[in-house]
């Protein structure tokens, strides 16, 4: 929801009766805070509070000149949630599920929604919960909730479908636009560091004040995307509401795995990852370079340029270290991750400059010619599968899984740039699979601006193969192109097909994939009755669905013929069962939620 960034509509402040009304919404919506609580999160009387409107009609309540603390997705307070800041200020604002490592929480930061599998279960076994009930998330031995966000199934649901699937819908999490829009501060004064304890005196000797330039962010993104290697030790000698550490803005993820938490005493360090923590500052200084050079080898790829040093760093640099390994960027010589990127940009192996608007460095150009990139041998390791859980079905169904995926055929606008790297005209590619074409021809002509590495230049063949017939008669042709904007770009001159398989049954059809259509009306005599149409595009047969939800809905139902579309069915089910048909074409079919559309016409 907050993935990119949005301007605000409008900003006022509250009135009086309103920011009553506010409170009262807060403690429906977050039944387990006390009074004291809500005090901590909405202030009575002594500061003013404000609502910031965004085009998308949601509305975010914060502290006039500090935090948002409240956001309101609908716009009506049937779906307000608490930000991450105020889960901050009130860690048991909200019941949590703690993830099962530091790994997961790269996704959640990420921005995708939690699965089961990702959750680790307590002994006594998860708590009862209801579908559409707010939870936050949380990382292990951390008490600072990274995300908040609402259940997608019950706790009954999903023990039937074996904890399978998407447990929670993220609406917000640590580091999105919203939690930027504060500028990434936490704190208001200097107090709420005195129940902290840092590990490293260095660290700790570096404790900045509130508005400082270091980052105030770094202590707690370190411990979501690390968690196993811990991040901050709260101390519960001096309150009982646990505060961030926050320290550090020039450079993010200059230490994504170097602060920890302390771990329970009776837990012993095994005796190879503390033997890579005695790793002297030289030691260090070489394993950096090594992981920079396997990363460079191995993930990193042109067209992705450029990349920003946090990005570079936790998504790239951290996964090439050795197993058990420590990498801490203080401990080196250069301390910080900006200032190590800028030496190597020194030495010619890579590009890199500070973005002045985002205070951080990019990753502009890889210079694959340079001596250490090519005297480097990269160690092929071999990579954990990746459980997938995307349209999976429930267990106990006996329906197949469903697999869902657009695909792009050359057109006569792409099949030179395809035939100029040898790619096949005939075969059908992935989005991804297209880019890497085009990002192929750019590399093989060198294309690359050698002022701006962000952008392309265009060449005869490019700029016809993107531009020829799109542009107006008259108008000049672009002569450059940004690489953000180029895959899109390519691809819209492509030929979209859709490819559904299920089980053994594959079908490649041309166009864009069509969406299943629910609507409930009523008809004489006042009933209900539900329409559903658009089957045929996920291979479902309509005479069996009908005599399913038969049995499932004690109810009559019918197919029929659509009027002037050959061979495509609709079900007319008996009542208005619009949401529960959802919900079981989703279950027992695997149909992804984007795919389906629901229109009642019947609410007023």
């Amino acid at each position: 929801m907050f993935k990119k960034h949005v301007d605000v509509k409008a900003l006022q402040r509250l009135s009086g009766a309103d920011k009553k009304k506010l409170r009262r919404t807060a403690k429906e919506r977050f039944p387990q805070a006390s009074d004291a609580d809500l005090d901590a999160i909405l202030p009575p009387k002594v500061v003013e509070v404000t609502v910031a409107k965004y085009p998308n009609r949601v509305l975010v309540y914060g502290i006039e000149g500090e935090f948002p603390m409240l956001f309101d997705v609908d716009g009506r307070g049937h779906e307000l949630f608490p930000t991450v800041y105020a889960l901050w200020k009130v860690p048991d604002l909200l019941p949590a599920f703690t993830l099962k490592g530091g790994e997961v929480s790269r996704f959640i930061l990420g921005g995708a929604d939690l699965m089961f599998p990702g959750i680790s279960i307590p002994p006594e076994g998860l708590p009862s919960f209801q579908a559409g009930q707010l939870w936050s998330v949380k990382v292990p031995g951390n008490p600072a909730p990274i995300a908040v966000g609402a259940t997608t199934m019950s706790s009954n649901e999903a023990f039937k479908a074996g904890l399978r699937g998407k447990a929670l819908r993220i609406t917000h999490y640590f580091k999105d636009s919203l939690w930027d829009s504060a500028d990434g501060r936490y704190v208001p004064n200097e107090g709420f560091y005195d129940d902290i304890v840092v590990e490293d005196p260095n660290y700790a000797s570096q404790s900045q004040p509130f508005g400082s330039s270091e980052d105030p962010a770094e202590g707690i993104h370190d411990s979501t995307i690390e968690g196993e290697e811990a991040a901050v030790d709260v101390s519960e000698s001096h309150t009982a509401d646990p505060a961030i550490h926050v320290e550090a803005v020039e450079d993010l993820t200059a230490g994504v795995s170097e602060v920890k938490l302390h771990e329970d005493k009776a837990t012993e360090e095994p005796t190879e990852e503390r033997e890579h923590q005695n790793l002297s500052t030289e030691e260090i200084d070489s394993l950096l370079d090594k992981c920079l050079l396997q990363a460079l080898h191995m993930s990193v790829k042109d067209k992705d340029l450029p990349i920003p040093g946090s990005t570079l760093w936790s998504n790239h640099i951290l996964p090439c270290r050795p197993p058990g390994v420590t990498l801490d960027i203080k401990k080196s010589s250069h301390k910080k991750l900006s200032k190590w990127l800028q030496s190597k940009s020194s030495t010619g192996l890579i590009s890199a400059k500070e973005d002045k608007y985002k205070k951080e460095v990019m990753l502009l150009g890889i210079n694959r010619g340079h001596p250490d990139y090519m005297a480097f041998k990269p160690e092929k390791r071999v990579q954990e599968p990746v459980e997938r859980h995307d349209n999976v079905v429930a267990e106990g169904s006996s329906t197949k899984q469903l697999e869902v995926a657009e695909i792009y055929k050359p057109s006569s606008h792409v099949n030179p740039i395809f035939m100029a790297v040898g790619a096949d005209t005939s075969k059908y590619y992935s989005a991804s699979e297209a880019s890497d074409v085009v990002f192929r021809y750019i590399e093989k002509e060198n294309l690359v601006k050698p002022t701006d590495k962000a952008k392309v230049m265009l060449d005869a063949a490019l700029c016809d193969t993107l531009y020829k017939g799109a542009i107006k008669k008259g108008s000049a042709y672009p002569t450059e192109i940004h690489k953000r904007d180029l895959g899109s770009t390519f691809l819209n001159r492509m030929q979209v097909h859709h490819r559904v398989a299920r089980g053994n049954e594959v079908v490649i059809r041309k166009g864009a994939i069509q969406t299943i259509q629910i609507m409930t009306e009523r008809r004489q005599g006042n009933k209900k009755m539900t329409r559903l149409s658009g089957l045929e595009c996920f291979l479902m047969d309509a005479d069996s669905l009908a005599s399913e939800l038969q049995k499932k809905f004690a109810c009559s139902t019918t197919t029929a013929e659509l009027p002037g579309k050959k061979g495509q069915h609709e079900v007319l089910v008996q009542g208005g069962v619009i949401d529960d048909l959802a919900k079981h074409l989703v279950d027992h079919y695997g149909v992804p939620k984007r795919f389906i559309e629901v229109l009642d016409k019947t609410k007023r």
